[in-house]
């Protein structure tokens, strides 16, 4: 079983930045697909941001898109989302999630992450 923690999260202000990590334990996620989501208070999870098993392709949240960056670094076994010019909407708990095997058409959808972390706070001050 892969474990996922996130770190990285805090309190900055409107335009500021932050770089999330998402580190694994446990397994190798050299062949995971790994995406990040987040969920505000009151709302669901939504999608943010996810990269192929190769870190060839990634997928944006419109809401994001221009601002958020993921990577990552198989030999630190770890996934990373670079946060740009964070808006106070920005403000949500932040999940890391993954997925081994995956090659599919599809990487926004929740239910197809078999392995998540416990989140991450981020908070965007105006």
């Amino acid at each position: 079983q892969v474990q996922l923690v996130e770190s990285g999260g805090g309190l900055v202000q409107a335009g500021g930045s932050l770089r999330l990590s998402c580190a694994a334990s446990g397994r190798r996620i050299d062949n995971y697909a790994m995406g990040w989501f987040r969920q505000a208070p009151g709302k669901e999870r939504e999608f943010v941001a996810a990269i192929n098993w190769s870190g060839t392709a990634t997928y944006y949240a419109d809401s994001v898109n221009g601002r958020f960056t993921i990577s990552r670094d198989n030999a630190k076994n770890t996934v990373y989302l670079q946060m740009d010019i964070l808006k106070p909407e920005d403000t949500a708990v932040y999940y890391c999630a993954g997925t081994p095997g995956y090659s599919g058409n599809y990487y926004s959808i929740s239910v197809d992450y078999d392995y998540w972390g416990q989140g991450t706070q981020v908070t965007v001050s105006s």
